[in-house]
Order: structure tokens, then C-alpha cells, then sequence
């Protein structure tokens, strides 16, 4: 004899419980400005004590809305994203709607099949520093609302980190610290992100009149970083990292070649997510990754409401913070 499965509560044993209709109970959960907040606590309540949730899919089938979003990052692994899902979670919560996450491993194409896949199952996406061309994100954005951050494409909202100005007073710092030839070590090829940066280093480093190396690798990783810094060009003194992650395996490398960090050799990072915890302490440039997360889903939730995309372009300073993998050439 085969033992029945646990009933799940439906709507009418909630009407019941909480003695209202199943009209009420429905808009308790999808329209609750609609009535009396006694009301709405009432259903609630009831709704709690016997385990009911709404179910979603009829919803969506009510009203075309599913209550989701999705955010997709090129990295899980990177520690530049975690701050920026966290901040959206929350924002998510109070928007009352639920988060799916997307690893895209930095391939654009497993990025497009993520998209594709989420764009039937939710309202909207946040595209975190996207490997897409701008061709396929506008195709994209026709099928289902995005929103971008940092990845800077007119006609989307979109929420930049202007990590250019902080690479910038970097580059100074270090021709200030009397440093004349460093290097830069670019991340992935196709991010937007590393292209602010590298161009910023470029130009700042020739209006300093110094020389700047650039060395590339593949993804941002700290075996990346280990293995640039044995690409080194001689006569460096001081490198920049495109984020901190390279910027450890950078000192990493160096210590383990014997060269100490800061007196013989300078490190600079980017993005501010392991700086304070690295020994030597990293100096690094700001970033404002929660601010971006949060406003992100902000712009998200404006679009779905507003039933209509805007040109919105959210920019985020950035700052140079100064610890201790800098000091003057040796």
C-alpha cells in the first residue's frame, strides 16, 4: 500500500482560515494595496501558519509576470562579484521579487545560452560586466528588459564603475614615487572594464612622460598573476594589475623570486576586494561594487514598472587608497 504524499495548502484553505475570500487571499499576496493592511496581515498570517505560498506560475499566467530576475556574471569565482549579488539580493527582497544566478565561466556564447534560457523564466536580467558582443546584448534586450553594469552601451540602462580615474592617480602616484617604467597587466580581452583601464594607464603614463609595458592574460585569476610576473620587462619597478586577484599572484611571484614588495618592487591592484586582508596591505583603486548591485536592480525595477527602457547611464567614482605594496623606487 503506498503511503499519500503531504497535501500542500491552496488558496481556499487560506480563505478559510483567515476568513476571507479566495478573491481577498489572492490579492493579499499580488495586490495588497487594495485592501485594509489588517486584512492583508490576516491572510498572512493564516497563509503562514498552514505553509501556503503563492504559486508563482499561476500568477505569471494572470498577470505576465513572474516575480524573478536574473543576474549573470562572467566569474563567480572573482571576488569583484559577490559584494555586487549580495547588494542585489537585498534589493530584490524588498522589491519583493526572487534572484537566479548565472556563471557565464567568461565565454560570451555560454552567456547568450544563459540569457536565452533565463528570458522565459523571468522579468528581467542584469548583465554584470558582459562578454556579449553589443550587437548580440541589443539583441538580447529586445527579447527580455536588461540592465547593464559595467558595460557601457547607449540606448540601455546601465550602471558604470569609473575605475579610469582611479587607475589614473595611480599611474601619478607611482611617477610621483619616482617610478619610470611599470607595467600593466591587462585582464580578459573582451571586457569593457579592462579597456577603461588599460586606455587610462596608457594616456596617464605619457602625460607623466614615463614608460608602461603592458602584459595580457587570459582571465583574472591569481595563477594569471603569477605567471605575468615572470613576464616582467627589465628595468620595471612597479606594476598595475587589472583587479586585485592578478595584483596577489603578482606579489605572490615576486616574493617567492625573492624580491621583496614594496622596498625592491611596487604592486598596485584594482577593486578594492581583498586589499586589506593581503600582506604586504594593497594599494588599490576603490570600488563601489554594492552601490552598483543595488542600483542595478533599481533601474531593473523602474523599467518593469514603467513598462518602457530609458537611456539611463549611472556612473560611480572611483578613488586611489593607498596602503602599503607602494613605495618609492628603490
Amino acid at each position: 500500500m503506498k503511503k499519500d504524499k503531504a497535501k500542500l495548502p491552496n488558496i481556499t484553505e487560506v480563505a478559510k482560515a483567515a476568513g476571507v475570500s479566495r478573491t481577498t487571499v489572492s490579492r493579499a499576496f499580488n495586490n495588497p494595496a487594495l485592501l485594509a493592511k489588517e486584512t492583508v496581515q490576516r491572510v498572512l498570517s493564516a497563509a503562514e501558519s498552514l505553509g501556503y505560498a503563492s504559486n508563482h506560475t499561476a500568477r505569471a499566467l494572470r498577470t505576465g509576470r513572474f516575480g524573478n530576475i536574473a543576474i549573470i556574471v562572467p566569474d563567480i569565482e572573482n571576488p569583484f562579484f559577490p559584494p555586487v549579488l549580495r547588494a542585489a539580493q537585498n534589493q530584490a527582497d524588498a522589491a519583493g521579487v526572487c534572484v537566479f544566478l548565472g556563471d557565464a565561466d567568461e565565454d560570451a556564447v555560454r552567456e547568450n545560452l544563459l540569457f536565452n534560457k533565463f528570458a522565459s523564466q523571468v522579468d528581467g536580467i542584469v548583465l554584470v560586466s558582459s562578454r556579449m558582443s553589443e550587437e548580440q546584448i541589443l539583441r538580447n534586450a529586445k527579447i527580455c528588459p536588461v540592465v547593464l553594469i559595467n558595460r557601457d552601451i547607449k540606448g540601455l540602462p546601465r550602471v558604470l564603475i569609473d575605475s579610469g580615474s582611479g587607475i589614473a592617480a595611480a599611474v601619478r602616484h607611482l611617477a610621483d614615487s619616482g617610478h619610470r617604467h611599470i607595467v600593466y597587466v591587462n585582464g580578459p580581452i573582451n571586457s569593457w572594464s579592462n579597456q577603461q583601464r588599460s586606455l587610462a594607464a596608457h594616456e596617464e603614463a605619457q602625460r607623466c612622460g614615463i614608460e608602461l609595458s603592458a602584459i595580457s592574460v587570459s582571465r583574472s585569476t591569481y595563477a594569471a598573476g603569477k605567471h605575468a610576473a615572470t613576464l616582467f620587462p627589465p628595468n620595471t619597478t612597479a606594476a598595475i594589475a587589472f583587479d586585485d586577484l592578478v595584483a596577489q599572484g603578482l606579489m605572490a611571484m615576486l616574493i617567492e623570486q625573492g624580491v621583496k614588495v614594496p622596498e625592491a618592487f611596487s604592486i598596485v591592484g584594482c577593486d578594492d576586494v581583498l586589499g586589506e586582508y593581503l600582506l604586504p596591505s594593497l594599494t588599490t583603486v576603490s570600488a563601489r561594487t554594492a552601490d552598483a548591485g543595488k542600483k542595478a536592480v533599481d533601474l531593473l525595477m523602474e523599467q518593469l514598472q514603467e513598462d518602457e527602457r530609458h537611456d539611463v547611464r549611472y556612473l560611480l567614482e572611483t578613488k586611489l587608497i593607498l596602503r602599503n605594496s607602494t613605495a618609492p623606487r628603490p
